[in-house]
Order: C-alpha cells, then structure tokens, then sequence
C-alpha cells in the first residue's frame, strides 16, 4: 500500500458492493420519490433499533481507542447515534403515526439483527483495528450515497430531508475524521492485520447492501416466534 492511503485500500475493494448499493431500487426510489412508503416504514423503524445497537459498538470501540481524541471522538459518535434517532427518526415516526411503544415492540428483522451482532462481536472480542474497519462502512457508504443522491434530489420531501442529512457537510466532517483515523493506523499494521481489517470492511460493506434490501422487502422472520 506503499504512496497510497489505507482508506482508498479499502475503498478499492467494494466497489461493486458500492455500485450494487447505487442501483439498489429502494435506493433509486429515493431520488424518484417512487419508494413505497411502507418500504421506508419498515427501514425506519429497523434503522432506530440498528443505531441503538450501533452505538453500543462505537462506545466500546471509544474505550479500546489508541489516544484521547479517539476515545472522545467515539465517544461523542456514540452519542450523536442516539441524537439521530430522537431527532430524525422521531420525525419520521410522527409522520407514520408510530409511538415509542410500537417501534419498541417491533421484533429486529434478521438481517439487522445478524449485522448489529457481526458488529459488536468484533467490536468486543477483536483489536481496535479490526473494530475501526467493521464500522467504518456504515460511515461511509450512507456519506457517499447522501452527496449521491443530493445531486440527483428528491420529488418528495420525507425522502429529501433523509437524503440531505446524510449528504450534508455536517455528517461529512464526522466522516472525515474516521477516514483519516484509519489512514492514520494503516501505516502502523502489518500486512496480515490490513488483511483481517479489509476483511471486515468487505462484509459490513455487503452487510449495508443488505440492509437496504431488507427495507425495500419488508423481511420478516420465516418462523414467527410463539406471542
């Protein structure tokens, strides 16, 4: 990886997982304003329960971090999750009709039960490394499909106002300081370590596409457990 940057490493090798992510049609029902609102129901209110979870990594991601400004980077990441949930998804549940106490009682669909789990899984039990390149798509990719999706716009102004949020300079900067923390260890890891962090960038990259298509299929567990 000599004179190149480890985040453009890793970037390299998804993407067709990021140009499957582009042509996704929940995705390009977006900027149409073609996506059924169930559809966007359903990943909204799966996306509040991703974020919870999402969180739980980034706070223990936050106490294995090599310096103080990675602790309180991912410390204050961990922290603006939840604030994403309370301010722009309780907007969306306002206009769905959905109170607190449904979207709790709403079981994870399978897909994002199995993603949260990879996460904090590596997250708890590999090194900071491996935990940094496993959450690190989740950046990304939503930054890289906002500034997508920003130029092509929306005719509908509920899917305009996620678009803008993840397309926006404000989510950018944040993005931007995991990048460079990234590029900042590459130099430090071994080959084989570089190895074991693209591997887990490659899956929750995988992991991303598929958490759209679970929205955009409603998944539902094929055995319902017992009420």
């Amino acid at each position: 990886m000599e004179g190149k940057a480890f985040s453009d490493v890793l970037w390299s090798g998804i993407e067709d997982t990021y140009q499957a992510i582009l042509g996704h049609p929940f995705i390009a029902g977006l900027t149409k304003g073609t996506l059924d609102r169930d559809c966007f129901r359903f990943y909204i209110v799966q996306d509040a329960h991703y974020l919870r979870e999402y969180a739980r990594a980034l706070s223990v991601a936050a106490a294995r971090a090599p310096q103080e400004r990675d602790i309180a980077m991912f410390a204050q990441h961990a922290s603006g999750a939840i604030e994403v949930e309370r301010s722009l998804h309780e907007s969306f549940f306002r206009e769905f009709g959905l109170s607190d106490e449904q979207v709790a009682a709403t079981p994870m669909a399978p897909t994002n039960l199995a993603y949260a789990s990879y996460l904090l899984a590596v997250a708890y039990g590999r090194s900071f490394p491996e935990a940094l390149g496993a959450l690190l798509p989740c950046y990304w990719i939503y930054w890289e499909v906002g500034k997508a999706l920003l130029e092509r716009g929306s005719p509908d102004a509920l899917y305009l106002r996620w678009i803008e949020t993840y397309g926006g300079e404000e989510f950018a900067a944040i993005v931007r300081d995991v990048i460079s923390l990234t590029d900042r260890l590459g130099p430090e890891l071994s080959a084989s370590e570089r190895g074991l962090v693209a591997g887990h960038f490659a899956t929750t990259s995988r992991y991303e596409w598929m958490f759209w298509d679970m929205g955009y299929c409603q998944e539902r567990w094929p055995i319902q457990a017992a009420s």
